[in-house]
């Protein structure tokens, strides 16, 4: 466990630029300038932000093209909703669901796409059809045979903190101390999957901000990012329209302001970005973009 005061040191002085060397399957990603961008595609009828606009096949597989186009450097493709208190599905009707997408994306982009499940099963099928990465929102904790399917077929991961589950993971989430708890798991499931045969170069990390969080656990985590570089693994963050930034703006604007996420979600990208996160997962790539070319520009 690291004392207070460390914490404190590294939150005040640790600002690396933004530096990505990670294996893929069949790709290498190498030295940035700027993070890279993860687009979303939830072929779902009930996820948070976009439930139900791309969860049939031509609207997905449309909407992960046109992401592409804009400028997305990933495509994270999901067929089962992670929202809070959502319901599971079962392992074939998240076959059908994402394993078409990935085929028809395949066939007609060379994209580097991650598959953003829980399901071993539903990884191996993407993985054949020309997936790179594995998003497990449970950490690589959920289907024991995750972490064997990860070492055979050498892809990337992506590991996720997430208190509970999504059926129960903000009823009442608690902790001693939010970082030191997340970045301790972390720390643990890296170990944990370079011991399996994992190469740290292939592993990326996630606090999971929204996953078994109150609004002041996620701003302790998006205050004290920069902590979790010590991790040696770049850092992918999913903030995109979360329910904490519509929050903090109904908080801070008055009561009669049209409160709009996607400001929020900017807002959030830029500290972000200058703090050295490697990965930022969000549904509007085109306007991200943009303003992180303006970002950078202006000498942030």
């Amino acid at each position: 466990m690291v004392s207070c005061c460390v914490w404190q040191f590294f939150h005040q002085v640790h600002r690396p630029r933004t530096i990505l060397n990670g294996q893929l399957r069949t790709r290498r990603l190498g030295i940035l300038d700027r993070p890279l961008l993860m687009g979303i595609v939830n072929v779902t009828p009930d996820s948070f932000s976009d439930g139900g606009q791309f969860f049939q096949l031509e609207q997905a597989v449309e909407h992960a093209l046109g992401l592409f186009k804009q400028g997305a450097d990933l495509l994270d493709i999901g067929g089962e909703s992670t929202r809070p208190y959502s319901d599971s599905v079962s392992l074939q009707e998240e076959l059908d669901r994402v394993v078409p997408v990935v085929e028809q994306i395949r066939a007609r982009e060379d994209a580097i796409i991650s598959i953003d499940t829980s399901k071993a099963e539903v990884a191996r099928e993407c993985l054949v059809r020309g997936v790179e990465i594995i998003n497990d929102v449970t950490g690589f904790c959920g289907d024991e045979e995750m972490v064997p399917l990860a070492v055979e077929s050498q892809a990337g991961v992506c590991v996720m903190h997430m208190q509970g589950t999504p059926q129960n993971m903000q009823d009442a989430p608690e902790y001693k101390n939010v970082v030191e708890d997340v970045f301790d798991f972390l720390s643990t499931r890296r170990d944990y999957l370079m011991e399996a045969g994992v190469s740290q170069n292939r592993i990326c990390l996630d606090p999971g901000l929204g996953f078994g969080k109150t609004l002041n656990h996620n701003l302790e985590l998006l205050q004290q990012i920069a902590i979790f570089h010590r991790l040696g693994c770049p850092l992918l963050v999913g903030h995109s329209r979360k329910g904490f930034i519509k929050k903090i703006l109904e908080t801070e604007l008055e009561p009669d302001a049209v409160i709009d996420r996607e400001a929020g979600t900017l807002g959030v990208s830029f500290s972000l970005a200058s703090r050295g996160v490697q990965i930022l997962r969000v549904h509007n790539i085109e306007l991200m973009r943009q303003a992180l070319i303006l970002f950078g520009a202006a000498g942030h």
